[in-house]
């Protein structure tokens, strides 16, 4: 499949997800299963997501339900990442979709499922929020930026500002937009399919991705985690290596 292609297929893929959800209200969106840290939203989305996916000729790596399907593209899926801000009503929650070929990440879409807003990315073609192009912030002193992070830091910095919004998808979209200056994992790591759509927003926005000890990031792995660090410049991730737990 081309990269347009895998984009169309993947906002269809989140528009089921949405639709399964949508009516899925008060105490029952945050019933948990019984495997640790999962919701049953996280499971009806995952059922939604697949359908639409195997559709397809493509080899599906989902949070929930592991690998699945053939093909000779590799999509990897967390179709709600942040599922405790989905639980709660806490609009910063996403389905977050990116393709993997022979060469890496092809093409990505990652949608924040409470406001609507839609990031896309695809190798070589440039990153786009809506549909208008994006581009990373050019902070590069610590000092000045304004920092997106999972947990708490290992080092406290004097960044200007700082949040943590349960989101890694978002959080490196939010890099790649300008939003944020740079995102880091403090004590946490995460999955694939927690960071590789954010991953390619940030390449073809200008901004850097990189794992704490430099191990490679594009991999569909289920058994991998990486503890991330992302800027919009070489100066700044410098800087927040330090703070990275």
């Amino acid at each position: 499949m081309r990269a347009n292609e895998l984009i169309e297929l993947f906002a269809d893929t989140a528009e089921a997800i949405n639709e399964t959800l949508r009516g899925f209200q008060g105490e029952s969106r945050r019933a948990r299963t019984k495997r640790p840290g999962q919701y049953a939203l996280d499971v009806r989305a995952d059922a939604a997501a697949l359908e639409v996916l195997h559709a397809a000729t493509v080899r599906v790596v989902s949070e929930e339900s592991g690998a699945s399907g053939d093909g000779d593209i590799v999509v990897v899926l967390d179709p709600v990442d942040g599922s405790s801000n989905a639980a709660r009503n806490i609009p910063y929650w996403a389905t977050s979709i990116c393709a993997l070929d022979d060469e890496g990440p092809l093409a990505a879409l990652v949608v924040n499922q409470a406001t609507g807003v839609v990031n896309t990315a695809t190798r070589g073609g440039g990153a786009f929020r809506d549909g208008v192009a994006i581009k990373a912030s050019s902070c590069d002193r610590v000092d000045d930026a304004f920092v997106s992070m999972s947990t708490f830091p290992g080092r406290l910095l004097p960044w200007k500002q700082f949040r943590v919004l349960g989101s890694c998808a978002l959080g490196l979209c939010d890099v790649a937009a300008g939003d944020f200056d740079g995102y880091f994992d403090g004590g946490s790591v995460h999955a694939p399919w927690d960071y590789l759509g954010g991953l390619l927003m940030c390449t073809e926005a200008g901004a850097t991705v990189v794992d704490k000890k430099d191990r490679l990031l594009a991999v569909s792995d289920v058994d991998v985690r990486r503890h991330l660090i992302a800027a919009g410049t070489n100066e700044l991730l410098a800087q927040l290596r330090t703070a990275a737990g």
